[in-house]
Formats: structure tokens, sequence, C-alpha cells
């Protein structure tokens, strides 16, 4: 693995998990592994749970993380070529990013889309002008696009808590596959496709499920990371048996970045949940409460949304192991 942007970069999504689980029952097992090795953290936004995580997993693994928050430590960058630079940027990435290669062994990038040109948001300029002038490997800690950390995380959590027994096994004639359900929320504003994006791309490469997404009309993902989902408008239709219900909203892409719906119908409760097969509930996290997800929710037995984020220590320090790896 020479950077780590998507799911494209693991040749074995099972092996990576089961990377991660070692990890979580033995945190320090590697940790000489990263021994006089330095890893570089660039945020352009915000960031909780994937920041603390990977500090975490690096130190885990004997790396030094340092953080380095770009709009408020140091310059603002410049990532067009051929960029006149007349304006409110300082310092081209092309200086940067080959500058910070020469510090770090490998750098993690945390971009955010604009929402405001679907072209410019897509194409991921950021993170691969990082990637063409950095000259070290490069972690995506959230890019315009996806955010493959939380998607890794995410299988984990569900490899974790799919277990059907061995009486429903032989009922259903052998291996069963979990339902999981991507379903739409409401939001108080617009907010990226990225995790859902990710989390679709992971699910239809991990190939080990029933997945089914939900939403209403017009907020339709690109079809390049939703093929071979099953796609519904309708939201107790979608809930039916489902073993996993993962919430999340996201704002419009075909007409980018907007919001045209907010019905708080969508929103999950406990009685949409009565026709799941006792299903779990997962959230990446931050979460508006009686917005996205009801306080009986939450606080039910049937959340694991905290289980789901601590397991974002084991997903970084099993891609770090790997990244580091390959560089040896």
């Amino acid at each position: 693995m020479k950077n780590f942007l998507s799911v494209n970069e693991v040749s074995n999504i099972d092996s990576l998990i089961a990377d991660a689980l070692a990890y979580k029952a033995d945190p320090f097992k590697d940790s000489a592994l990263g021994n006089r090795k330095r890893l570089g953290m660039l945020f352009l936004n915000p960031s909780m749970r994937t920041r603390i995580s990977t500090q975490i997993a690096a130190k885990n693994l004997g790396m030094d993380p340092i953080v380095f928050n770009v709009g408020q430590d140091g310059w603002t960058l410049e990532f067009e070529d051929e960029a006149i630079m007349s304006g409110n940027t300082v310092e081209h990435v092309k200086e940067a990013a080959p500058v910070l290669g020469k510090y770090f062994d490998i750098l993690g990038v945390r971009t955010f889309p604009s929402l405001q040109n679907k072209a410019d948001d897509y194409s991921e300029l950021y993170i691969h002008q990082f990637i063409k002038y950095a000259g070290v490997p490069i972690l995506s800690l959230e890019s315009a696009t996806l955010h493959p950390l939380q998607s890794l995380t995410d299988l984990i959590t569900i490899s974790e808590n799919w277990n059907p027994s061995p009486l429903f096994r032989r009922r259903a004639g052998g291996e069963v596959k979990p339902k999981i359900v991507l379903t739409w929320a409401p939001h108080v504003k617009a907010l990226p496709q990225c995790v859902a994006n990710s989390f679709s791309q992971w699910v239809t490469a991990w190939g080990q499920a029933d997945f089914v997404i939900t939403h209403p009309e017009d907020y339709e993902l690109d079809e390049k990371f939703t093929k071979g989902a099953t796609i519904t408008h309708n939201q107790d239709e979608a809930l039916q048996r489902a073993d996993f219900v993962y919430v999340k909203n996201w704002s419009t892409y075909k007409d980018y970045g907007k919001i045209y719906c907010n019905d708080p119908e969508w929103m999950l409760t406990t009685e949409k949940l009565a026709v799941t097969n006792n299903a779990k509930i997962m959230h990446c996290l931050p979460v508006r409460r009686n917005v996205e997800l009801s306080d009986e929710i939450l606080d039910g037995p049937n959340s694991i949304v905290t289980q789901q984020a601590g397991n974002r220590v084991w997903a970084a320090q099993a891609v770090l192991a790997e990244l580091l790896k390959s560089e040896q």
C-alpha cells in the first residue's frame, strides 16, 4: 500500500479488518514498527475523532505524530498549477508538500469540499497535489469526496457485531449475509457526501452484505460509489429485516450541495426499528440529537455509535502499519 485514499488501495479488506481487530486485542504488539518514524497530520478543516484516534494509533506503533492546522497555524496554501498568486494565498503546495515530505515519513491530509463546485471537489485536487509533490505516502484523513478511515472503522464494527446463531445459519442454508441499510437523515445545513460515498464504496467492495441505500428523491449519490447497492426512496421498506442501520445526512449531488428536503419524518426512531431484525444503529459522529437521530435511539441498547468511534484507533493503526511495512 503506497497511499491510502480509498478502498481501491486495499488488496484484502477482510485481512485489514483482521489486522485492526488484532491491534484492538493487543495495541502495542508492533510498538517498534514505527520507531524513529514521524507522521505529519495536516488539517484544513476541523476534526476530533480522526485527529485523536490517528495520533493514538501512531503512538501505539512507536511513531511520533505531529499535528498542523493549516488554516490557523500556517500560510494559506495555493493548489492550482500556474496560479498567479496575487490574492490571499501565500505558499504554493509545490513548495510546501516536498518540504513536508522531508520532515515526515507519512503525511496525513484532511480536506473538505466547498460544496460550491462539484467538478472542483470531485477532482480531489488538494490531496492529489500532495501525492504529486510530497514524495512520501499520503494518508487520507478525509477528502472532498471520501472518508476511508471512517469506512474501514464501520466494517470493523459491523464484523464485531455480526454473529448470527448457528440455528439461524442452518435455517438460512449456510452462510448468512447481514442486511445493511444506509439511510439519509435530516440536518440543519448542507453536508458533503464523503461518508455516504465512502461507506457505499467499501460495503459494495466488501461484497459480504445485502446493502440498501434509502433517501428522499433527488438525493442520489454518485453511481460510481453506489453501484451494486439497492436504492429506494421508501425508508420503511428499506428498514425491513435490517441488521445494521447507518444514519447519515448528505446534500444533493446532481444539483450540487443543496438541501431540498428536511422532512423530520426521515429521523430514525424506536418505532421505525420495529420492522428491523433488532438492528444495530451506526453514525460517524458528531450527531445532531433529535434531528438526525432521536435521544431514544442514541441512548438505547441498539446504538453502537461509541463502539464505532472507539474503533477509529484500530482502523488507523492497521492502515499506518500497512504503509510503514510498504516502506521497509
